[in-house]
């Protein structure tokens, strides 16, 4: 019964899914060692303009690559590999890049995630998803954690491949990512659906750690399997309360982020074509 659960949850969410399912061919970076590795290239803004392929990468963890996938990332030519992960979780699973791309730490929110002290937390966080929804509206990291990003983003007036990514590639790397296709003028309904996707990209995975968190942690299997999906709801919660203390994503943009309406048509000018 668990097993049909945790599939059908999935297998729902892949149906929701589809035109991400339909392209992943020619979005997804497809490694041995590293997951949720995909293009944020190709989805077309409210201009009619399309962001670039080949330029913004979006990943779960990179410890695990082997020789084969740094050298496809080589081929690629990422410039800059922006890790989310804190101190801890970057020690316990350092990443594995080309010799030519520069990794820079943003870790501002995560500082404690994985030690001692965080897993003594973890019983209470796994009674729901609720501390979920706190953290994609608790705001306060997001402008050390995403502001420097958007600097180099700026300043990749050569436009450079880069990467963004985190351990699970969903929630820090989602919320990145729905800011960043914000900026460049894509819908939000667009941008629900990229980040449900990690629904799909994340899918094998998802099941194996739902099966941990149960069997090892005691967690309720309903809980389990929330808190590991890419629900639409947490995004939306996260533009909520941005647009409750800010008006609109455009002046949060511009007033924490420094993305003014002449820096936000300058990374369009970058990143779409």
């Amino acid at each position: 019964m668990k097993q049909f659960f945790i599939s059908a949850f999935f297998l729902i969410s892949i149906f929701q899914l589809q035109a991400q399912v339909a392209d992943s061919s020619l979005r997804e970076v497809k490694l041995q060692g590293a997951v949720n590795f995909r293009d944020l290239g190709g989805y077309k803004n409210k201009e009619g303009k399309n962001v670039k392929t080949g330029l913004l990468y979006r990943s779960a963890a990179l410890n695990t690559l082997t020789d084969a996938d740094i050298a496809k990332l080589a081929s690629l030519h990422i410039k800059y590999d922006f890790d989310f992960r804190g101190p801890y979780e970057v020690k316990t699973a350092p990443d594995k890049i080309p010799a030519g791309t520069t990794r820079i730490s943003l870790p501002a929110g995560s500082e404690n995630v994985g030690d001692s002290n965080y897993m003594k937390n973890m019983g209470r966080y796994m009674k729901s998803d609720s501390f979920l929804l706190s953290f994609y509206t608790v705001l306060t990291p997001f402008k050390d954690r995403y502001s420097p990003l958007f600097d180099s983003l700026l300043a990749n007036k050569n436009a450079s491949p880069i990467l963004f990514h985190c351990t699970a590639g969903k929630d820090r790397t989602g919320i990145a990512a729905a800011l960043i296709l914000y900026a460049l003028g894509v819908d939000e309904e667009t941008i629900f659906n990229d980040y449900e996707a990690t629904n799909y990209y994340r899918r094998n995975e998802n099941a194996k750690q739902i099966a941990q968190m149960t069997k090892y942690f005691g967690m309720d299997e309903k809980v389990a399997t929330s808190m590991m999906g890419a629900k639409k709801e947490y995004i939306q919660a996260t533009f909520t309360t941005i647009k409750a203390q800010y008006g609109t994503i455009y002046n949060y943009l511009d007033k924490v982020m420094g993305l003014n309406a002449k820096k936000i048509k300058q990374l369009k000018a970058i990143y779409t074509n």
